[in-house]
């Protein structure tokens, strides 16, 4: 593959969102991957004037590796769209359902998708009629958020509000659902590929913020030590879901198991971390694709400027 067909190319990375020095991590990594192949790329530390500073510069496609608010939710997919620069992932639609747990969860159910029952929990809602519909323990957590960042695991009612509170502090809306503790995996997808699944252990309590990017004690497990035809079965809904939500490209869906082993969607991530040591590159490398190599498959899905929810409504008939 000749790589002077991309042209001129922004890594967009950094940003405002809380993310924002994950994103700087994974745009390094990106740009320096691409710059071993020979591409003629450029970093971009997105700010304010990122729409002037793409027109004047004449880029002819975006890697976006913009984590969170402001870039995987659609707002800057929209910005290249108005500027006809062809970029990385999912469209702005994808995007934007992706990032909402909420939308996300009612669409899979809608297709019949195992998505966890939730609600939105509110400051005044009633945490005794909450725990009666949902059980214990709870996950409370920001709706549009990722990095799992102000997410509290409740055990007994009265840690409901100051759940909600620190939730709150991220997003106006927080959602509610069961605690599960059955097992916690991903599945990164690639084009119209399920790349092998990752099981997750994390030392702590759960795969928080600390445990993605800090610790050194959590074990990644590739393969992921399920049957062949159960792993099957869950890379095929992993597919499904990320479909579903008009999410194309690449990215990543996460789910975890109850106690009895169902499995149950948690959520969808269009822009995933892409430092050589994160989920997606771990994947690859199992499926035989070395980091650079994934760097520049990522790049040649980018499509040209058209409607990305028109063509993959085209691929899921």
């Amino acid at each position: 593959m000749s790589v002077t067909r991309f042209g001129k190319v922004a890594v967009l990375m950094g940003g405002w969102s809380s993310e924002r020095a994950v994103s700087l991590n994974s745009g390094s990594a990106v740009l320096q991957a691409l710059l071993r192949r020979g591409v003629d790329a450029h970093g971009i530390d997105v700010g304010p004037g990122v729409a002037r500073q793409l027109s004047e510069g004449d880029y002819q496609r975006a890697f976006v590796m913009l984590h969170g608010r402001g870039g995987e939710d659609g707002v800057i997919q929209g910005v290249l769209e108005s500027l006809g620069i062809p970029y990385t992932g999912s469209g702005v639609l994808g995007s934007a359902l992706s990032m909402d747990k909420v939308k996300s969860k009612q669409i899979w159910q809608a297709a019949g998708l195992p998505a966890l029952p939730f609600e939105l929990l509110l400051e005044e809602s009633n945490p005794a009629s909450v725990v009666e519909r949902l059980g214990l323990p709870l996950a409370v957590k920001p709706a549009r958020e990722g990095s799992s960042i102000g997410i509290s695991k409740v055990t007994q009612p009265a840690q409901l509000l100051p759940a909600w509170r620190e939730a709150a502090r991220y997003d106006t809306q927080v959602l509610v659902e069961p605690w599960l503790d059955g097992g916690e995996y991903t599945a990164a997808i690639l084009g119209d590929e399920e790349l092998p699944l990752i099981r997750i252990e994390a030392a702590g309590e759960f795969y928080d913020y600390h445990a993605k990017y800090q610790a050194q004690d959590t074990c990644y497990y590739c393969p992921s030590g399920l049957p062949v035809e159960r792993e099957r079965e869950l890379r095929q809904i992993a597919l499904r879901a990320f479909r579903a939500v008009g999410a194309a490209g690449w990215g990543r869906v996460d789910f975890l198991l109850d106690e009895q082993g169902k499995a149950w969607l948690v959520e969808n991530n269009t822009l995933p971390g892409m430092t050589d040591h994160s989920l997606v590159p771990m994947a690859a490398q199992a499926a035989g694709i070395g980091f650079d190599d994934l760097v520049v498959r990522i790049l040649a899905e980018s499509l040209e400027y058209r409607s990305r929810e028109e063509m993959h409504v085209v691929q899921a008939r």
